[in-house]
């Protein structure tokens, strides 16, 4: 079983957050913003279902699901897209593979050396961000 990805996380690194926006289509101002704010994570299991916040000071942004079980997302607040997400297990990440309008579009969640790893992706861009447990 891997790891549990439960808890709240502050953002330690973050490496290529603007291609990845750029990726998205998210416009210049957006992003300029974007890149100056702290992101915290809290992620919890509740029964069956897992609940994602992505918080700032800009915008936050929530969603709950069953690992392997599609469901429609709407990505309110960051680009404002519908796609059909699917997140599963792969060893010990949590992986989810979004079908919409952009291509390869995804993220990946682990635990590696008590860190929180996230890799968001889209099309030919790779996000990666680190985060530590602060609760």
């Amino acid at each position: 079983m891997p790891a549990s990805l439960c808890g709240t996380w502050e953002i330690l690194n973050s490496t290529n957050l603007e291609g990845y926006m750029i990726a998205l289509g998210i416009g210049l101002y957006t992003r300029k913003i974007a890149l100056k704010l702290k992101q915290h994570k809290v992620i919890e299991k509740v029964s069956d279902k897992y609940v994602i916040k992505s918080l700032s000071s800009l915008r936050n942004y929530v969603f709950s699901f069953r690992v392997g079980e599609e469901f429609d997302e709407y990505t309110k607040g960051l680009d404002e897209r519908n796609c059909k997400s699917l997140v599963t297990w792969k060893g010990n990440r949590m992986v989810c593979i979004q079908k919409g309008e952009k291509k390869n579009r995804g993220w990946a969640h682990w635990i590696e050396d008590d860190k929180l790893h996230l890799e968001l992706y889209c099309e030919d861009q790779i996000c990666k961000q680190v985060f530590k447990r602060v609760a």
